[in-house]
């Protein structure tokens, strides 16, 4: 007697895509909103300054708790997202602390977090690669934990300032929107 097996396989995930894609566009005009208005405040580590430095990581907890969700829903891998959220809310609470030492402290802390999320970053990338448009997210996470280490290096001198987050958080939404371009050219050709 035969027996007829049948095996279906799982639909692909399409709506992980399309809400990371949305995300992507957020974060990329977050990151150039949030960078012109640090770039005029950074002359001194001041109220504004300082409100903004703590904004940042507390936007990325937002983002990566959306990108859970989306995630989750399709099955997708999510540990890495959780660990994200963890070093977001600590650097948090780090960089209020640290505005109140001073800009070489805000460096550091920028700097750890930049070297530890950077590499979150690029774990996420190469598991999401299938995925389409994530070569941005892989390059972008090998930059920023070498921009963490630059920033920490910068706290020691004589020349320590915030405007280099600035540069640091636009040419990461720069890559955000690299990839939410290549992700919707990814969906049109699949």
């Amino acid at each position: 007697m035969d027996t007829l097996v049948t095996t279906t396989h799982a639909p692909a995930p399409t709506a992980a895509p399309a809400a990371l894609r949305r995300l992507y566009f957020v974060r990329f005009a977050f990151a150039a909103v949030w960078a012109a208005l640090l770039f005029t405040a950074a002359d001194t580590l001041g109220p504004l300054s300082a409100t903004l430095l703590v904004i940042y990581p507390l936007f990325d907890v937002a983002c990566a708790v959306v990108d859970v969700r989306s995630a989750a829903a399709d099955g997708g891998p999510v540990r890495n997202l959780y660990l994200n959220i963890a070093l977001s809310s600590l650097t948090t609470v780090g960089l209020a602390v640290a505005a109140t030492s001073g800009i070489p402290a805000v460096l550091r802390v920028w700097g750890a977090w930049a070297v530890t999320a950077g590499l979150v970053q690029l774990v996420v990338g190469v598991a999401r690669r299938r995925m389409g448009g994530q070569w941005a997210m892989i390059a972008s996470g090998g930059i920023s934990t070498l921009a963490g280490a630059s920033f920490a290096a910068q706290a020691g001198g004589a020349d320590a300032s915030v405007k280099s987050l600035a540069g640091y958080a636009f040419l990461g939404g720069v890559f955000f929107l690299v990839s939410a371009l290549r992700l919707g050219r990814a969906a049109k050709s699949a």
